[in-house]
């Protein structure tokens, strides 16, 4: 990884806990753990949640039980094949910053509706795999 004085670095400890979480990540054959850019984006956005204190590791692991167990159980009815690992990371998090109070749900499907109507920009599917870090004099 090279370093960049406009990008923020994670620290050392940062850095250990990212990879420690991406390695267990489920992954296929050529060890790619990301399938589209979006992926990441969402791992690193429940990171960062997490790592500035919006909730316990925990609470979001249960969340991501939920929003899996639920699937299969639609999905068994419905006899839906798509599944999505990142999709569920999303739906979990929603679902932890919702019952903590720290995003409103109407606000969170109005943006969403914005971004899927929006067209794609020129750079909209360049993937980014270096972690996020967010800068210290941002985190207050």
């Amino acid at each position: 990884m090279t370093t960049s004085p406009t990008r923020p670095q994670p620290d050392p400890e940062q850095r250990r806990h990212i990879e420690e979480l991406v390695s267990v990540l489920p992954g296929r054959s050529d060890h790619q753990k990301f399938d589209e850019p979006w992926e990441v984006r969402a791992f690193a956005i429940v990171v960062a949640a997490h790592t500035s204190g919006q909730y316990p590791w925990s609470d979001f692991q249960q969340a991501l039980i939920d929003s899996i167990k639920g699937w299969e159980e639609s999905a068994g009815a419905t006899g839906d094949p798509s599944w999505s690992y990142y999709e569920h990371w999303v739906n979990a998090l929603e679902a932890v910053l919702d019952r903590r109070g720290a995003v409103d749900p109407a606000a969170v499907e109005l943006r969403t509706r914005e971004v899927l109507a929006a067209p794609p920009s020129r750079n909209h599917h360049d993937p980014h795999y270096e972690p996020v870090a967010v800068h210290a004099a941002v985190r207050s």
